[in-house]
């Protein structure tokens, strides 16, 4: 099969979050099975400034965003063995900023998504499977039908392409007036009606994707289940519930040569399961780099999270002291809402030496914080798949996760007594109940020995994206069936 993978971001060209590493490792992982993929991308001046030498220009065409005429250039550069394809437009994305422009982002995503069809003939390749991601791509598959298969003027060319959409995270849904589909789509308003996109007096594009694509997944077998029910299902719960029988839950994967403490060169010491004592030395030395108090003995607990409620923070704030009182030391980074952001300033001024605040985005920083912790903390209100527990894991660094989405089905409960689990999990979303589970993780961290046994367990928990990809490639062919 031919797979062309659309998102507006990926590694190592650019990233936001969790979706970036999906598609910097699944089309390498299908690719390797004897598969054809492909990856496209809007061509940001972050990743210009960056990959210019490398990309070479294909060729450009004029792409109708409603009544405008917009230039759109085409390049190409073979990375690891695939070739990415960028989408070039200086009016649209010619800033670093990837998302985050209000509802101006209608019209760069309408602008990507068009162009994104209309590249195809100009490269004049024949993909089966165009592979959508969140609701920036999710217009394609209603363009798709609307527009181009079965249109005479393409000859054909359109009419055997399916689509694969795939969740990455429900909430963020794209959500716009519904004088869009005319002025950016060229789309009847006949589109604006419940059974389709409208959407409480407005238009969803994520509800495209999922009424329009052939296939559609999500990032873990227990968030497919979780969105089928309202709660999670963030309104659209009753068109998944519709499209249930399409709809496949395949958790995501890691790639396991990124994220290789064996061969980290951001980390201060490297090391393996099998020399794994060398973890102290990352923990000492981000003690120091930190201004925490320098001691092996005292757990260190890491969150790197985006600050946002969904991620659990209310919870760790009301029972930050109580946390404390456990005699550990406490270490956040990342940047959010500034309810978080303040809080955390402030542990950080009235703990000091103990815990460390580190308010902003830093790849490096995160990655010495993986090797360096002794614990994760990830008390997510929901939480589709979960990247950051798949990391702590690989770097010897135990979970402590709430059981929902991709965290209950990637973390498994320590078990002292038959010496099972990779990490400690707690049911309920109940401050109290995630401070007794960290209390718990506390103790069990005091034996040594039983503490090296689970961070080696943790570290021999198998991510690869090989049977993720094993899993798409069976979707895609369920969607050309």
């Amino acid at each position: 099969m031919k797979i062309l993978y659309v998102s507006t971001e990926g590694t190592p060209f650019a990233k936001a979050g969790g979706l970036a590493d999906v598609i910097g490792a699944l089309p390498y992982s299908v690719a390797a099975k004897g598969h054809e993929t492909a990856i496209i991308l809007p061509y940001y001046k972050s990743i210009r400034d960056k990959w210019k030498y490398e990309a070479k220009f294909l060729t450009s065409t004029i792409v109708t965003v409603g009544w405008r005429k917009q230039y759109a250039g085409i390049l190409t550069l073979k990375h690891k063995g695939i070739t990415i394809y960028f989408i070039d437009n200086e009016f649209y994305f010619g800033s670093d900023k990837i998302y985050s422009y209000g509802d101006y982002e209608a019209e760069r995503m309408a602008f990507f998504n068009r162009a994104v069809l209309e590249s195809l003939k100009l490269i004049n390749k024949s993909y089966d499977i165009l592979h959508l991601n969140d609701w920036q791509t999710a217009m394609i598959a209603l363009l798709l039908k609307d527009q181009y298969i079965k249109n005479p003027v393409y000859n054909g060319f359109y009419d055997n392409l399916r689509t694969v959409f795939t969740i990455h995270n429900l909430k963020y849904q794209g959500i716009y007036e519904s004088s869009v589909l005319p002025d950016l789509f060229n789309l009847s308003m006949d589109y604006a009606v419940i059974d389709k996109l409208e959407f409480f007096g407005r238009i969803n594009f994520m509800k495209a994707g999922l009424i329009y694509s052939d296939k559609i997944t999500t990032v873990s077998n227990t968030y497919k289940e979780e969105i089928r029910n309202p709660f999670f299902g963030e309104n659209l719960d009753g068109v998944i519930n519709q499209r249930n029988l399409d709809l496949y839950g395949i958790v995501n994967g890691l790639d396991e040569e990124e994220y290789d403490p064996k061969t980290d060169k951001f980390i201060y010491q490297t090391f393996g399961i099998r020399d794994i004592e060398k973890k102290n030395t990352n923990k000492m030395m981000l003690q120091k780099q930190l201004d925490l108090d320098v001691n092996e003995k005292i757990p260190i607990i890491a969150m790197i999270s985006r600050l946002v409620s969904q991620k659990g923070l209310d919870l760790v704030r009301r029972v930050f002291d109580d946390i404390m009182s456990f005699n550990v030391q406490f270490v956040v980074l990342g940047t959010g809402e500034e309810q978080y952001e303040q809080f955390f300033q402030s542990t950080h001024a009235r703990y000091y030496g103990k815990v460390a605040s580190v308010i902003r985005f830093d790849e490096q920083m995160a990655r010495k914080i993986y090797a360096g912790a002794d614990m994760f903390l990830m008390p997510s209100l929901s939480e589709p798949c979960g990247i950051s527990q798949l990391i702590a894991m690989k770097y010897g660094t135990v979970p402590i996760v709430r059981a929902v989405g991709g965290l209950r089905d990637t973390v498994i409960q320590y078990d002292p007594q038959k010496d099972t689990g990779n990490g400690y999990l707690f049911q309920n979303y109940n401050a109290h109940e995630m401070a007794h589970t960290i209390y718990l993780a506390c103790q069990t961290y005091k034996d040594k020995e039983k503490w090296t046994k689970l961070a080696k367990r943790a570290m021999k928990t198998n991510f690869s994206w090989d049977t993720a990809a094993q899993q798409y490639i069976t979707v895609y062919e369920r969607a050309l069936a």
